[in-house]
C-alpha cells in the first residue's frame, strides 16, 4: 500500500484551515450584518427613551430618576424614585427601601426593581459620581438653577453653605453646595425637588453645549464621567438626542404614598399597593406619544369636594391627584352628601385637560362652564381650574 507523503499530508491540512477559516469569517460577518442596535433601532422607531439616572455619593444613592423622552414632539418627563421606596424586593428577599437594592445588589438588579414598580421597561442606565458630576458641571460651564430665597446654613461639621437667591449658574462647587444644604424648613418632597431640578438643568445645559459636547475628540472626556450600559458611541447618541428635550417644559413627578416604621426605618409605601405608580406611568408615557398634546404645560390646580358619607375620601383623592402632577387648593364636603355620579367641573374651557383629569378617575361626567374673561378681575384669578365632586360611583380610585 502506498503512503502519502508528509508534505501531501501538511498541505490537506493547511487547506482545510484555509477553508473553515473562510467559513467562520464569512459567519461572523454575517451574524454582524443580522444584529441591530438597540439605541439605532429606538431611535428609527420613533419609540420613547427611558434611561434611568442615578447620582451615587460613596457607593449610595443620593437620588434617582427615570427620564422619559419622546423624539418626536421633543417632550420628556422626569420621575424621583424615592430612596426610602418599601416593598417586598425579590432580590433582597425582604421588605426594605428601595436604594439599599443598589447598595447591596448593583445597579442592574436596581434598575430591575425599578422597572416592576413603575411597570415600564428601562433599558438603559447612566450612574455618576457627585465627584464627577461637579466635574461634569464644570465641563458644562455650570447649570442654570432657580434659587428662591437666599441659603446661609451652618452645616454640622463647621462648614458653611452658601447660595444667593434667584436664577444662578452654579459651578461644581456650588451644585454640590445646592445638592447637599440641609434646611429645617424643607420637606422631603421640596428636597426631592431641588433633585430633579438640577436633572433639569443639566439636560438644559447639554443642549446648550450640543455643539461641542458631541465631537468625536471632546467627548470621551465626557464618557469618562459615567458607568453605563452604553458603549461610548451609544451614549453619545442618547445624549445627543435627548439633549432637544424642550427642558423648560419637562414634567416632573414623584411617587406618593403613606410612611410607615417598619424594622426602625421610614418607608414610603405607595398607595393602591403601586398601582398607583404604575397608572401614573402609563399615562405619562401615553401623553408623550399622544397627537394630541396632554402633557401639562403648567401645573392645574383643583378643587375635591365629597359628594358621599365616606370619610375622608376627598382627602385620599387629593393625594392621588397630586402624584399625577395637579395641585389641590382644598379638599372639602360637597353642598350635600347623596351625589350619585362624579362630576368634573371645568371652570377654564381647556377639553384636553379636563379629559385627561377625567380619565385618572375612569370620570366621563364632565361640565363646562362659560369661561370668564380675564376683565372679571381678581375673583375670577383666584378660582380653581376644575372641580371635583365625588359621588356614590367612586371607590376610591375610579368611577365604577
Amino acid at each position: 500500500m502506498r503512503r502519502k507523503r508528509a508534505g501531501g499530508l501538511e498541505k490537506s491540512m493547511i487547506f482545510l484551515f484555509l477553508v473553515f477559516s473562510i467559513i467562520i469569517v464569512t459567519s461572523l460577518i454575517v451574524v454582524s450584518a443580522l444584529q441591530v442596535n438597540p439605541v439605532e433601532e429606538m431611535i428609527k422607531n420613533e419609540e420613547p427613551i427611558k434611561i434611568l439616572f442615578v447620582l451615587e455619593d460613596d457607593e449610595k444613592v443620593l437620588f434617582t430618576d427615570v427620564f422619559i423622552y419622546y423624539p418626536v414632539s421633543g417632550r420628556g418627563a422626569l420621575f424621583n424614585i424615592p430612596g426610602n421606596t418599601g416593598a417586598i424586593y425579590s432580590s433582597l428577599g425582604r421588605v426594605d427601601r428601595i436604594d439599599m437594592v443598589y447598595r447591596e445588589k448593583g445597579i442592574d438588579a436596581y434598575r430591575q426593581e425599578i422597572e416592576k414598580l413603575s411597570g415600564q421597561s428601562i433599558p438603559f442606565s447612566m450612574v455618576c459620581s457627585v465627584d464627577n458630576f461637579k466635574v461634569l458641571t464644570d465641563l458644562l460651564g455650570g447649570l442654570k438653577i432657580f434659587v428662591p430665597y437666599p441659603v446661609d446654613i451652618q452645616a454640622d461639621n463647621g462648614s458653611r453653605w452658601l447660595l444667593p437667591s434667584g436664577v444662578n449658574n452654579l459651578d461644581g462647587d456650588k451644585i454640590l453646595t445646592y445638592l447637599y444644604y440641609n434646611s429645617p424648613e424643607e420637606t422631603d418632597g421640596e428636597v426631592q425637588d431641588r433633585y430633579q431640578n438640577v436633572i433639569i438643568a443639566f439636560l438644559a445645559a447639554i443642549n446648550k453645549n450640543i455643539n461641542t459636547m458631541f465631537l468625536e475628540k471632546n467627548f470621551k472626556e465626557y464618557d469618562d464621567l459615567f458607568e453605563t450600559n452604553l458603549e461610548e458611541k451609544d451614549l453619545r447618541i442618547i445624549l445627543e438626542t435627548v439633549a432637544h428635550v424642550d427642558s423648560e417644559r419637562l414634567a416632573p413627578r414623584s411617587i406618593t404614598g403613606s410612611v410607615r416604621e417598619v424594622d426602625g426605618k421610614s418607608l414610603l409605601f405607595p398607595h393602591y399597593d403601586g398601582e398607583l405608580v404604575k397608572d401614573l406611568f402609563k399615562q405619562t408615557v401615553s401623553s408623550l406619544v399622544s397627537v394630541v398634546e396632554t402633557i401639562y404645560d403648567r401645573i392645574y390646580v383643583l378643587e375635591v369636594q365629597n359628594g358621599t358619607s365616606v370619610q375622608g375620601l376627598a382627602r385620599n383623592t387629593s393625594i392621588l391627584l397630586q402624584g399625577f402632577g395637579f395641585d389641590v387648593l382644598s379638599s372639602v364636603n360637597a353642598d350635600r352628601n347623596d351625589y350619585e355620579e362624579t362630576i368634573i367641573i371645568n371652570h377654564i374651557g381647556n377639553d384636553e385637560i379636563a379629559k385627561n383629569l377625567g380619565d385618572i378617575i375612569s370620570c366621563s361626567n364632565i361640565i363646562t362652564e362659560d369661561v370668564l374673561p380675564e376683565s372679571a378681575g381678581m375673583e375670577a384669578e383666584s378660582r380653581v381650574d376644575f372641580t371635583i365632586i365625588l359621588g356614590k360611583d367612586f371607590d376610591g380610585r375610579y368611577v365604577r
